[in-house]
C-alpha cells in the first residue's frame, strides 16, 4: 500500500464539474492498493495516519496529530501511485491490485479512518475525477506499506 499524504488547507474532487468531496483544514490522501494488501495492511495505515504528527504545535514544531488538530481528510483512490518506471517509457501497473478487491480495501481503508472518529470525504473509485487542493507547507509524506 502506498498513500501520499498532504497536509492542506482546503481540497477537494470534483467529476464533471460537481464537486463530491471537499474539505477545509486537514489531510488529502492518495491511496494506492498493491497486490498482497490485506486488511492487516489497511488497519496499519489507517491507524499509522490517525496518529502521525505532522500539524504544528503553537512553538511551529510538528508535535500535533489530525486528531489534536480537530481536522479533516479527502481520501482519493489512484493506483497510478504504484507504477512501475524501471524499464521503457510506459508506465506498468502489475503491482496494483485489480477492482473489485482494491475497491473494497480502499473502502475498509476510508471506514477506518471513519471508525477513528474522522470526518472523511471520497472520491469516486475509478472514475476520472479532478483534484484541486492548497497544500500547507508544502507538507507532503509518502507512506509505503
Amino acid at each position: 500500500m502506498r498513500v501520499v499524504i498532504q497536509r492542506v488547507n482546503h481540497a477537494q474532487v470534483d467529476i464533471d464539474g460537481k464537486t463530491i468531496g471537499k474539505i477545509g483544514k486537514g489531510l488529502l490522501l492518495l491511496v494506492g492498493i498493491k497486490e498482497g494488501d490485506e486488511l492487516a495492511t489497511i488497519k496499519k495505515a489507517a491507524d499509522k495516519i490517525a496518529k502521525m504528527r505532522i500539524f504544528e504545535d503553537e512553538n511551529g514544531k510538528t508535535n500535533l496529530s489530525l486528531k489534536d488538530v480537530k481536522s479533516e481528510i479527502l481520501s482519493v483512490s489512484q493506483f497510478t501511485l504504484l507504477a512501475n518506471t524501471k524499464k521503457g517509457n510506459r508506465p506498468s501497473f502489475v503491482h496494483a491490485m485489480r477492482p473489485p478487491k482494491s475497491k473494497e480495501l480502499w473502502e475498509d481503508f476510508n471506514q477506518e479512518l471513519k471508525n477513528a472518529g474522522f470526518k472523511v470525504e471520497t472520491g469516486k473509485f475509478g472514475a476520472d475525477m479532478q483534484v484541486s487542493l492548497e497544500n500547507d507547507g508544502p507538507f507532503t509524506i509518502v507512506l509505503d506499506l
